[in-house]
């Protein structure tokens, strides 16, 4: 990592209340090389200039530890972690975390367990599988106190998917960019339908850079009902109680 690239990693952590160490700032840095050796063999990530990388994948992973949500020792699923996205970068910054990064594609869970034992991240645990599957399955159903996702689906899909994983009082930590008032309501909705509530939504811009994100907390308060999840597919092609235009 350059030194630009490093002004920018500790800027943007600065402005999330996070003041890295120099151990940590050489995690980001060995990760930042991690990521571009593989991502020239695999598709790994779109993003490949090193401003890009550091401010929409290292600080944007960062920005679901605002508002204390994910405060304590805590069991967290990363819901479709693609490249170790925000599970490598917590795992960087919160040591007492348990994360547990799951993707149905295994060439990126294998490359995020190559990474997190090359940084010696031992609170790592790369998991394969579809959200479908492993949410009805016992040892992952209810199991989780957070839940994280970074981009992945539309909220009533988010909700359908993540709330299955938490057990009661758990904490779904949606980071997504601008919501539309229409799928915040079908996210409410679904959120319901499946045993949650959304306790916050909270507009905000991406350190340095300025891009709108969102951030969505639903809470799990009551068990998930057994038809949830459906099938794998159904709930991504057919999303509860809403319709994208």
């Amino acid at each position: 990592m350059t030194p630009e690239g490093q002004t920018l990693l500790v800027e943007g952590a600065s402005e999330l209340g996070l003041e890295l160490d120099a151990g940590q700032v050489e995690g980001f840095a060995r990760l930042l090389a991690l990521l571009r050796e593989a991502s020239a063999q695999m598709n790994l990530t779109a993003l490949h200039d090193e401003r890009d990388i550091v401010l929409k994948h290292f600080v944007d992973s960062l920005t679901c530890l605002r508002g204390g949500w994910l405060e304590g020792g805590l069991r967290v699923l990363d819901l479709g972690t693609g490249a170790g996205f925000p599970a490598l970068p917590l795992a960087l910054v919160r040591p007492d975390l348990q994360l547990v990064p799951m993707d149905a594609t295994r060439k990126k869970v294998e490359f995020v367990g190559r990474a997190a034992q090359a940084l010696g991240l031992e609170n790592v645990h790369p998991l394969v599988g579809r959200a479908e599957t492993l949410g009805r399955e016992l040892g992952q159903r209810e199991t989780y106190d957070r839940v994280v996702t970074r981009a992945v689906a539309a909220l009533p899909v988010l909700a359908e998917l993540a709330l299955p994983f938490l057990r009661g009082g758990g904490l779904l930590v949606a980071q997504k960019g601008p919501i539309a008032p229409e799928e915040l309501e079908a996210g409410r909705r679904a959120a319901a339908e499946v045993g949650g509530e959304v306790r916050g939504v909270e507009p905000f811009t991406l350190p340095v850079a300025g891009d709108a994100r969102t951030l969505v907390v639903v809470e799990k308060t009551s068990p998930t009902p057994d038809r949830y999840p459906r099938r794998e597919g159904v709930p991504g092609r057919k999303p509860l109680f809403w319709r994208a235009t």
